[in-house]
């Protein structure tokens, strides 16, 4: 009896370990990058890093401003292109599709989630820049380069569609069919019923699969960073370049360092976006909290 109450107290205290270690890991990240960063934060006003559009380094001049405006710009309208294609993707493949089509689609996605960023990335230089430059740009009388906000989004809203697109599923079929099996029986058609029974029952599923897109997609590095310019700028449209942040601590780490709080100022950026991302998140499990509330 003994031996079995000291296995069960080391199995426990075992998993409050594994449990702690998964808590704390996101404080030492930040810990660890508000300290590397402090020699930055604690020589310049914040206001002037976070708002700022000047960016010298060899002058001491660091304004994150144009690379959080592009990180965003890229990454909303990645979303914007992918979330309602993986919707009804979704909703086509679990309530109209065939099973074989659903059961030859999953390994599809799979595959699609599981190709490098590079080969993403090579892929928007040969098709996507292009497209834009040739066909987009022409389409709304403006002039573009293609190496542009709009690529990186393109290219950014395909690698995102894997990740969504199988959570999606997934919500749908956790929806008990013996609901929709009712809603029909109550003389619903088949729309109303996917509306008003998978999409509410699912509502919660949903939103927790844009949250996590949404995270992925604005820490994207590689494909994103060959195709979108990086040009320290403002951007004012799609078709204008732009540098995110996380392309610009890819690009610049390790180089540089000569220069003072260099190496503190790329630690800001990692700073700036994991703060972006904890935020994006607390945002979207305030809304999931309220949509269960409802």
């Amino acid at each position: 009896m003994t031996k079995r109450l000291l296995i069960d107290n080391l199995s426990s205290r075992w998993m409050v370990l594994c449990l702690s270690v998964f808590l704390l890991l996101p404080l030492a990240i930040g810990l660890g990058l508000v300290l590397k960063s402090s020699d930055l934060w604690l020589t310049h006003a914040l206001s002037s890093l976070i708002f700022s559009q000047d960016w010298s380094p060899s002058e001491s001049q660091f304004g994150f401003w144009p690379f959080i405006l592009s990180s965003l710009w890229v990454t909303v309208i990645a979303l914007i292109i992918s979330m309602p294609l993986c919707l009804l993707a979704a909703i086509f493949l679990t309530q109209f599709a065939p099973n074989w089509m659903l059961r030859f689609m999953r390994p599809v996605i799979d595959i699609l989630a599981g190709i490098p960023s590079v080969v993403y990335g090579v892929w928007g230089v040969l098709v996507i820049v292009p497209l834009v430059a040739d066909v987009i740009a022409p389409m709304f009388n403006t002039e573009s380069l293609g190496y542009s906000i709009l690529a990186g989004a393109l290219v950014l809203s395909v690698m995102s569609i894997p990740y969504i697109l199988n959570m999606i599923l997934e919500v749908f079929r956790q929806v008990p069919v013996e609901l929709g099996e009712a809603s029909l029986s109550l003389g619903a058609t088949k729309w109303e019923t996917i509306k008003h029974v998978f999409l509410r029952k699912g509502a919660t599923g949903i939103i927790s699969a844009y949250g996590l897109g949404f995270s992925k997609a604005l820490g994207e590095t590689i494909a994103v960073m060959m195709v979108i310019g990086n040009v320290v700028q403002v951007p004012t449209s799609v078709f204008d370049a732009g540098y995110p942040l996380p392309a610009l601590v890819a690009n610049n780490y390790g180089e540089m360092m000569s220069i003072p709080t260099y190496d503190s100022a790329l630690m800001f950026g990692s700073l700036l976006l994991f703060i972006i991302i904890v935020t994006i998140n607390v945002i979207f499990r305030y809304i999931i909290y309220k949509s269960e509330a409802i």
